[in-house]
């Protein structure tokens, strides 16, 4: 199997990549329909004075669609198997992200979760820009959704590069799965590299402090590090975008914790949950609970000197800011909705 390209820095990788996606319909608006296929009957056309078929009559399917479909595939799968797509240098496959998974996250998003996304005019349409958002869930499904948010409401149709904790990229297939997504390890460096590009950039610096805490403990944040993150965004000059989102605590209500398995396989922490692992795989199901995602006001970085990312103070003015708007945005969120289910 030939290998895929790697698109380096240097270059513009947009100006490389396939011809632009079709525009997604808006709420509102309909979507601009395709080229009809003319039918082949052996009937005599009607004429110009015939009369509109009932408003309750079924209209035939068009032909050939299944047919598009099917080539669209196989030409999809002839590219998967020559080795004829392009990712970066991070791993970040564009084109199996768009056409497969989030294909497959977006039922998951729409019908399960039923994400409600609040001020996304706050994400600029285009350059760096560094989202900031609280972690929770027992199992990071909140940066899944975190993702597909951006890319289908944005009016840019944006792809937001997650930062991942190390854990990630040492689980087999995992590691993998989430280089093709376009995540990248939460170091200084390669999100410095992907803000210095103009992309947009998701943090969750309550780690596994955030994701792995007690439901007792639910929609309180944790302590949000070094605030190595704000020093990340004063280097490139990027947006802070603060980012609440409500809904993912539920969806594993984490009520014990069994250290000693944590410790036997490396990991954080092994959640008790009321179905895990009693129910076996069954437990991984995650409750179908509503979700809100809520994107603040940006807070500017690019007025302050260069020097100002080595200035401590500022740092954690900036960190403080950015936890306290996120903790009352969850508040409010929190007063406003009905239950967690609906």
């Amino acid at each position: 199997m030939a290998d895929a390209k790697v698109i380096p820095f240097g270059d513009d990788p947009r100006a490389k990549r396939r011809p632009k996606r079709p525009v997604r319909a808006r709420p509102g608006r309909a979507a601009a329909p395709l080229a009809p296929v003319p039918a082949q009957r052996d009937e005599p056309q009607e004429s110009a004075d015939a009369q509109p078929a009932p408003s309750g009559a079924v209209q035939a399917p068009e032909e050939g669609g299944w047919d598009r479909r099917l080539a669209h595939g196989l030409s999809f799968l002839r590219r998967r198997i020559t080795g004829e797509y392009e990712v970066d240098d991070f791993g970040f496959d564009e084109e199996l992200t768009e056409q497969v998974v989030m294909s497959a996250l977006r039922p998951v998003y729409d019908k399960y979760f039923r994400v409600e996304v609040k001020g996304l005019e706050n994400i600029p349409d285009k350059g760096a820009a560094l989202i900031v958002a609280n972690h929770s869930g027992t199992l990071p499904w909140d940066g899944l959704m975190l993702q597909v948010a951006v890319h289908d409401h944005h009016p840019a149709a944006r792809h937001l590069r997650m930062l991942a904790a190390d854990l990630v990229f040492r689980l087999p297939g995992v590691n993998e799965i989430s280089r093709k997504l376009g995540h990248t390890l939460a170091c200084a460096e390669d999100a410095q590299v992907l803000l210095e590009r103009g992309e947009l950039v998701g943090v969750m610096p309550e780690g596994f402090k955030g994701i792995g805490k007690p439901f007792s403990e639910r929609y309180k944040l944790q302590r949000f590090g070094r605030g190595g993150f704000v020093s990340t965004a004063l280097r490139a000059g990027a947006p802070i975008v603060p980012c609440s989102i409500v809904g993912a605590e539920e969806i594993y209500p984490m009520v014990g914790n069994a250290k000693t398995v944590a410790r036997l396989f490396g990991f954080p922490y092994f959640p008790l949950t009321p179905t895990w692992p009693w129910l076996g795989p069954l437990g991984l199901m995650p409750l179908p609970t509503k979700w809100t995602i809520q994107f603040g006001e940006p807070i500017p970085t690019d007025g302050h000197p260069a020097e100002a990312a080595d200035d401590p103070m500022l740092m954690f003015n900036l960190t403080d800011q950015v936890r306290e708007t996120i903790q009352h945005t969850l508040y409010k969120l929190l007063v406003q909705r009905r239950s967690v289910f609906f």
